[in-house]
This record gives C-alpha cells, structure tokens and sequence, in this order.
C-alpha cells in the first residue's frame, strides 16, 4: 500500500524515471523505465536486483554486448498481421537489423551460462530461430534494398533495364557530340533526367534544330531539356521494365510479409525479451553512474546502511563540484522509529528523503547507492508525509493536511510499514502541536511500524529517549563555526543552536537574556549540556582521526620493514647461489689443469720428490679457490648524494629504475630511461656514480635467465598497462614484447585506457621503438578502440 497517490512525485522519483530513460537506446526500454513500480515481493526484487548486478558486470567486463537497433517493430507487425498487406524494403530493413540484434543477446547469453545464470532465464521468453532472420537477409541488402537475385523475374528486368540504360546512353551521347560541336547546347552542359527520362540541354533558340520532345526549362528559359525523337522509344522500354521491377519487388514482399506473418506471436515475445534487456542494461548504466551497489536483502526487517547517498542530491553536487556527505543508518525491532533533531538546513529533511528514495528504488527493483556489504528489507507499505499540501478547493490548510495524513498512518500501519513524516507536528500553536505529535508518535509505535521523523520539538526529543522502538538522532553541527556537518548521529537528541545562531548573526545581547528567560532556565540547562556534548564529541572524533592515521603510517612502515627484510633474505640467498655456481665452475676447470700437470709429470717419469711437490701445490691452490672463499655478495648501488645536475645517473626511490638527467627545470627533471623520456620531480630521484650504474647492468645480465616452457605456460598475450605512470610501463613493455616475440608469438594487445591519451601515446613510441615490432593499430571499436593497441610481431 502506497500513501499519498502521488508519492513518487514527493520524492521525486519520476526524475529517476527520467534518468533512465535516458540510458535507454529504445521505445522498448522507455516503456519499461514506465512500468516499473514499487513490489513488496521478495523473490521479484531479488531476481531484478541479480539480474541489474549481472548487467553491471557485463558493462565493466568490458565485454562485447550488441547496443543498437534495439528496434520497436510492433507498428511493422500490426501492419503485417493483415493479409494481403506487404512491409516496404525499409520496414524489412529495420526488422533484420533488430533480428540480428537478437540474435546476437541470445548468443552472448548462451555463451555465458554460469556467469551470468539469472540473464540467462530470460531466454526463457523467446521460442525464436534465425530461419526468418535468414529469409529476410536472402532478400533484402545491407542497405535495405531488394537484391538484384531475389527472384529469376527480378534478376532478368534489371539486367534488361541496364542493357537499355546503356544503349540509351551511347544513343545521347552521339546526338549531345553532334549537337555541341554545331553550337546548340551550353558550354557547360551535359546529360540529365527531366520527368524520369533521360534528356539533352540546348539553347532555346537551337530547339527546332533537333527533332524531339521538350519536358523542361531552365528557370531563365534560355535552355530547354530535350528528349531526340531517336531515344523515345529507348525511354519507353525503360519505363516499361521501371514498372515491371516495381510490380515484381511488391510481388516479393507481399510472399516476404506472408512468410512473416506467421512468427508475429513469437516476434512479440522476442522483442518483449529485447526490451527487457535494454531496461536492464539501462538499470545498470544509472547504477554505475551513481555508484549503486546490490545489497544484502533479509526477511528479517532490519535497515543497516553504510554511506547511503541521495543519487539526485549527489549528482547536482558533482555539477557544481561538492561531494555529498554520506549517510550511515540502523534500524531495528528495538528501535524502529528514527525522531531526528537538528538546527534548520542542518540536513534532516535530506536524510529523511534519502532513505526513503533509496528504499523506494530497492522495492523497484533498482541497485541502490551504499555500500555492497549494507542490510535491507522490504516493507508492504510506504506512507510519507512531507511538504505543503494545502487545498484551497477542498478547504484544508497545511496542519489539517497533515493530521488527515496522520490519520492515515495510524489507521493502516502495521509491522510491514515503512513511514516518512517531515516536521512533525508543524503548522500550529507549538504548545498544542506538539502534544498531538507526541500523542501521534506514541501511536505510531505501538503499531510496529518502522521509519523516520523530523521535528524540532523538545518533547519529542524526550518521548524518544524513554520508550522502547523509538530512537533519537542528531544532525551533526560544528559549535565553533556554527555550521552544519550534514552527518546523522543515531542515540542522542539535537540542538536547534537558536540560541548560538541567533548570537552569531548580531542579534542584541538583551533580546537573547529574555528569550533564555522565557525559555525556561531547565530548557536553556538542556541546550547548553547538548552544546557541550557536541564540543566534547567533535574534540574526541579529532583525536581518534589523529591516533588512527598515526597508526595507519606505523602498520605501513611496518609492512615497508618487512618487504624490504624479506627481499634483502631472498637477495642474499640468490647471490650465495650464484656465487656458489661461479666458484664450482672455477673449481673445475682449475681440476682439470691439476689432472693434465699430473699427466704430464708421469709421462715425463718426474722422480717422486718432484710429483710429490707438484701435488702439494695442486692442493694448495684447491684450498684458495674453494667455493666458500669465492662467495661474495653482489655490491649494492649506493647513493653518492649530492646536488643532481644534467647528465647525472639518478635512481628513482619508488621503483629502482636507473635513468640519466637530460635537463632541469625548477624542482622537475626530465630523464632518460632507456628509449622513454619522462618529467618527474626531484624529490623522487636519488644520485648515483656512473660506475654503480654500470654495476647495476652488469649484475642484471648476470642475473638474468630464460626458461621458455614456464614462459609460455605463464605468458599472456593480454597487457593491462591501465593505471600506470609513464615511467613505470617502460621496463613492463618491453618485457612483455620480449616475451612475446622469444616464444614465436605472432598478435599481441595492450590495454591502455583513452584518458587523455598520454599513456596511449607514451606506450606507442615504446613500441615504436623495437626492431621486434611490424604493426600497431587500434582495437576494433566494439572492443575498446584507441583505449587498445594490437601489436603485430615480426615473423
């Protein structure tokens, strides 16, 4: 149940509608976005939601999905289902292209099962093959024409009709030569059609030279358009066969709408099956503009929101450059019933629309703007009651309005009703107002009901706070500079601040004594602990904000120390191995020489002294190249310091790239980093000796090595560079065209995104570069366009 009828107008929800439309690509989606409506049913909403979130996917996948000629045939299906009726050759036209559209949704969806299980049901809806889709294509072109083979008739009229049109050329042709070089035509003249037959220009006074039928003038009547008596009857063929091809192509499609008619039903179902997936596409396209997530929905009623934003709010902010405040909120069975407090434009009446359109959208099947992890439900019935809705007809001011509306709402609220009530108990004497609202609040809650309430009432601020279901909330305000936060605080009560703001703005020390007079000394007591409390909460918030983001940069250096401490361990172990591997090498070749002196001092029958001190050398050079004494670590680069000047070797401290300084302006440079210039600023880069840099080669090459099976079992031919800086990707380009190019590997592609294009341009000069590369080109459009290179590697 839905109060008021025009519910969707107070919340302004036909905006959204709008919005929607707007993505739409079809009539068809259009009537969707209007037949959407608020549902209370569980398995409906979620199976919408699922299938909106499944689109989402598709669209950040970045996968093929058909987008055009979402085509509305309805208007060609009424004019078919009545026989001997025939469809021209646009409607046709505009039928194949929508059916291949079709076809290509039903493909995706069969292709993607199991990604995509509840887009996939609504399969279920067409019972369609690509026997009509085929038959339509053997007739009609690309460009909407009937084919010169459509039928035998067909094909022999317009081979005759361009055998006369020849003929009738050469004919003209002669009789123009003739008739120009004795001076009867234009200078500038040439053949034309007048009246759908082919004619000559020639001056007025020449028309009587020339034996034939004048069909036109030129607007001066100095030129007449003739037709020479010897192509008459050329012309008349040709008008002949016009006519035949134009009764053979109404001939072949009237059989064409005959062969149609039949499918209409299953058409209907179709394209009904089309515009629903237009309408979901839509649905995800707004979800994705305004950040929508799918939430967790329960049986259980229980609203537990994390930054909960007004789509319609956020989207205005962004126009004008702010950021929205978001909403955090929790109701439950214990405290259903929200009574939010505050200073005015502090931002109550915001947060009571914006759980109220989000709720509101939920209910009609739409992906809502919070955080994925977020709790929702669903209620059966939606009153609300905000604005003005005096009726002048009707004799009812603004507070009768109201307390109809209330009437209402405690009449029909049960434990399935969600209630939005702005400025409760407004629009009459304060102190009789405010004793019915409290009177109406009371009521309200014994009924179960859930929702949100505005007021600036004191006692209900009070009722709030003694009676179990009902549950006070704060809109946050900065005491010092007297402004509002737009932050909703649940647990405790709000201050007006009518007192602060109206000292603020000038108002005379004596008019504000009196007011606190009358107030009441116990009223103005509650304000000032209200104040306090806030000062006091504001102070705490700023010190758990410092000790968190303290404790943040800790767990990072943390994290840093321990990064680095497991590199330096696996570093050490790397260049132990290695060295290891050097000195056995070593060894045994030194082995061999041993054995050879060996031989050669017994081929030589050396007496025993000799071989025996031989041997003792051998030995003594064994122990001075054993492996554990030819261990040595592999010397870091060590930063010299200094001022970086131009030609300098500089490292940068993020990455550990080397580079060398081309120029310096101010506090950037620009380096070098192998073919890749790049602008950075100073405080990134680190100076190191020419000869550190050359170590550093050095120790790569050595270090480096190829095992082509576990490349190709790991390589892909798929780059993904998005997100990059310009100096990161040099090394992740060539890498990845080295590889691809060692393993025989003919087509690759790296994603780069659009942006701006500097990544794209930046990663193309790369490219540009290697000798390994024969081609760059964009992706085709359906598949990202110029956001995608296809590289062609060299055979």
């Amino acid at each position: 149940m839905l109060y008021p009828k025009n519910l969707e107008e107070k919340i302004n929800f036909q905006k959204i509608r709008e919005l929607l439309k707007e993505e739409c690509t079809s009539i068809l989606g259009m009537d969707f976005v209007d037949k959407m409506s608020f549902s209370k049913d569980l398995k409906l909403v979620n199976r919408l939601l699922d299938q909106t979130d499944e689109f989402k996917k598709i669209i950040e996948s970045g996968e093929f999905f058909p987008s055009s000629n979402f085509t509305n045939i309805y208007p060609y299906l009424e004019k078919a289902k009545v026989p001997g009726t025939f469809l021209y050759e646009e409607d046709f036209h505009e039928i194949k292209l929508a059916l291949f559209t079709l076809s290509r949704c039903i493909e995706f969806f069969l292709d993607h099962e199991e990604v995509y299980p509840q887009l996939f049901e609504l399969l279920g809806l067409v019972n369609l093959n690509n026997d009509l889709l085929r038959e339509i294509e053997r007739i009609i072109d690309e460009k909407g024409k009937i084919r010169n083979n459509a039928s035998r008739e067909l094909s022999l009229i317009r081979s005759q009709i361009l055998y006369e049109e020849n003929r009738l050329r050469k004919v003209l042709e002669r009789i123009f030569k003739d008739a120009r070089s004795k001076g009867y035509t234009p200078e500038d003249a040439s053949i034309t059609i007048r009246g759908g037959r082919m004619v000559i220009p020639v001056l007025a006074e020449n028309k009587r030279k020339i034996k034939g039928f004048i069909h036109d003038e030129s607007a001066t009547g100095q030129t007449v358009f003739l037709e020479p008596a010897e192509v008459l009857d050329i012309n008349n063929e040709l008008k002949d066969l016009e006519y035949m091809e134009r009764r053979e192509i109404q001939r072949i499609l009237t059989t064409l709408t005959d062969v149609l008619r039949p499918y209409i039903p299953e058409l209907r179902k179709a394209f009904h099956f089309l515009g629903m997936v237009d309408f979901i596409r839509a649905k995800a396209k707004f979800a994705i503009k305004t950040a929508s997530n799918r939430p967790i929905l329960e049986k259980t009623r229980h609203i537990n929101w994390s930054n909960a934003r007004h789509p319609l709010l956020e989207i205005a902010l962004k126009q004008q450059g702010k950021s929205i405040v978001p909403l955090n909120i929790q109701l439950d069975h214990n405290r259903r019933l929200l009574v939010i407090s505050g200073p005015n434009a502090g931002g109550k009446s915001v947060s009571l629309k914006t759980v109220a359109m989000i709720q509101y959208m939920l209910q009609s099947g739409l992906l809502v703007p919070l955080d994925g992890h977020s709790v929702c439900c669903l209620f059966d019935n939606f009153f609300i009651d905000i604005g003005d809705e005096q009726n002048i007809e009707n004799d009812l001011s603004t507070y009768s309005s109201h307390l109809l509306s209330m009437k209402y709402f405690a009449q029909f609220s049960d434990k399935k009703t969600i209630l939005f009530i702005d400025e409760f108990g407004t629009g009459t004497e304060p102190q009789f107002g405010g004793a019915i609202a409290e009177g109406i609040l009371l009521a309200l809650n014994k009924t179960g009901a859930y929702g949100v309430i505005t007021t600036h009432y004191g006692n209900l601020k009070q009722v709030a706070s003694k009676s179990q279901g009902l549950v006070n909330g704060a809109m946050r305000y900065d005491v010092d500079k007297l402004e509002p936060m737009y932050q909703l605080e649940i647990g405790k009560p709000g201050s007006s601040f009518a007192l602060e703001i109206a000292s603020k703005i000038g108002i005379s020390k004596e008019i504000i004594a009196y007011a606190k007079e009358h107030i009441g000394e116990e009223r103005v007591k509650y304000d000032r602990l209200l104040t306090k409390l806030e000062n006091e909460k504001v102070k705490f918030e700023q010190l758990i904000s410092e000790t968190q983001k303290k404790e943040r940069l800790l767990e990072q250096r943390l994290k840093e120390y321990n990064q680095l401490k497991e590199t330096i361990e696996n570093n050490k172990k790397q260049y132990i191995q290695e060295a290891k591997a050097e000195a056995k090498a070593l060894l045994d070749q030194v082995n061999k020489k041993i054995e050879a002196s060996i031989k050669e001092i017994k081929e030589s029958r050396a007496d025993t002294a000799i071989s025996k001190r031989v041997r003792e050398e051998i030995e003594t050079l064994k122990q001075e190249v054993k492996p554990e004494k030819r261990i040595s670590l592999a010397p870091e680069i060590k930063v010299i310091g200094g001022e970086i000047q131009e030609g300098d070797y500089v490292r940068l401290k993020d990455n550990g790239a080397i580079a060398q300084v081309l120029s310096i302006k101010k506090k950037e440079a620009e380096i070098s980093i192998g073919d890749l210039k790049s602008t950075v600023k100073l405080n990134r880069l680190e100076k190191i000796s020419h000869a550190e840099m050359k170590k550093e080669k050095k120790s790569f090459i050595k270090k480096s090595g190829y095992d082509a099976n576990a490349k190709m079992m790991e390589f892909s031919p798929n780059l993904d560079i998005r997100g990059k800086r310009a100096e990161e990707i040099l090394s992740m380009v060539q890498n990845f065209v080295d590889d691809g190019y060692m393993l025989g590997l003919k087509d690759l592609r790296i994603v780069h995104g659009k942006g701006d294009g500097v990544l794209r341009e930046v990663t193309r000069n790369i490219l540009r570069s290697m000798k390994s590369v024969s081609k760059l080109e964009d992706e085709h459009a359906d598949r990202g366009g110029a956001g995608v290179t296809l590289i062609t590697l060299k055979s």
